[in-house]
């Protein structure tokens, strides 16, 4: 067994936030906010999967992301299902995932272009806790005053549809062309198999669990790479520490302790679990 502590990339966004969460530093009040942090191998394209926190203090764009094989048409290696597990959120925070009533992307282009795709989306509260499946292909927007642990499929291709009147670039054809202009069915939590061990989804492609702290025993099958995101407390995995703020990726059999009362995610690529 392998484990790597990954580096941890900052990203500067102008929708990000001063205040992030408890293992990362603020950055100082006259600096640019922060909306990302991404944990990273130094092959940085390669792993199937990335793992985020976002830090939204405003609403992020109206967007989309491409299938396997729409992005693989596109010249990328994969598309990008992604899910995102709520840590804190404001009261009142949303989530658009998907439109209310089933539509047209002629309709979806109208919307984009006059600003009314926002209200032909579905807004849902979130709190602490929450657990969103968005598949790729899904019209979706994050709100605001949310802080959230994102598991997506490893590539950087987002196609936004609206902005709320930024200069920022859109990418209309590309993104109309791959939505799915009808509201989706949330995925449920598949739910605890056994004492402090949650899976919160199980592919398409890939599977997300939730632990507790204490002792455990994990085997990967061989080629597989685990991502293990500390959300509270600090552990050991095959001699490397870790604490919450980071990430470690592992491979083969490895036993990870954590200290009592650390919460954990747990991610793989595949429909399988472990």
């Amino acid at each position: 067994m392998t484990a790597t502590l990954l580096a941890t990339k900052r990203v500067e966004k102008p929708w990000g936030r001063h205040d992030l969460w408890p293992g990362f530093a603020n950055p100082a009040p006259d600096a640019p906010p922060v909306g990302e942090i991404w944990f990273q191998t130094p092959d940085a394209g390669t792993p199937e999967l990335l793992i985020k926190y976002l830090f939204p203090g405003e609403r992020l764009s109206v967007q989309d992301h491409p299938t396997d094989a729409d992005a693989q048409k596109a010249g990328y290696k994969r598309g990008k299902d992604e899910c995102w597990v709520i840590l804190a959120a404001d009261p009142g925070a949303t989530i658009a995932m998907g439109t209310k009533q089933p539509t047209t992307r002629e309709a979806l282009r109208k919307g984009a272009e006059d600003g009314s795709i926002v209200d032909m989306l579905d807004w849902k509260p979130v709190k602490a806790g929450d657990f969103l499946y968005c598949p790729a292909g899904t019209i979706h927007a994050i709100g605001g005053g949310i802080t959230l642990v994102e598991t997506q499929q490893n590539v950087d291709l987002t196609y936004r549809l609206y902005d709320y009147g930024s200069d920022r670039e859109l990418h209309l054809d590309d993104g109309l062309a791959v939505a799915d202009p009808n509201p989706i069915t949330p995925k449920p939590i598949v739910g605890e198999v056994s004492e402090g061990r949650t899976i919160l989804c199980e592919g398409p492609k890939f599977v997300l669990e939730r632990w507790s702290g204490g002792e455990r025993d994990v085997t990967l099958p061989d080629g597989v790479t685990g991502w293990l995101t500390p959300l509270k407390g600090e552990g050991v995995v095959d001699g490397v520490a870790w604490r919450a703020g980071e990430c470690v990726t592992v491979t083969g059999a490895a036993h990870i302790h954590a200290s009592v009362g650390s919460d954990l995610l747990f991610a793989y690529p595949g429909d399988q679990r472990i």
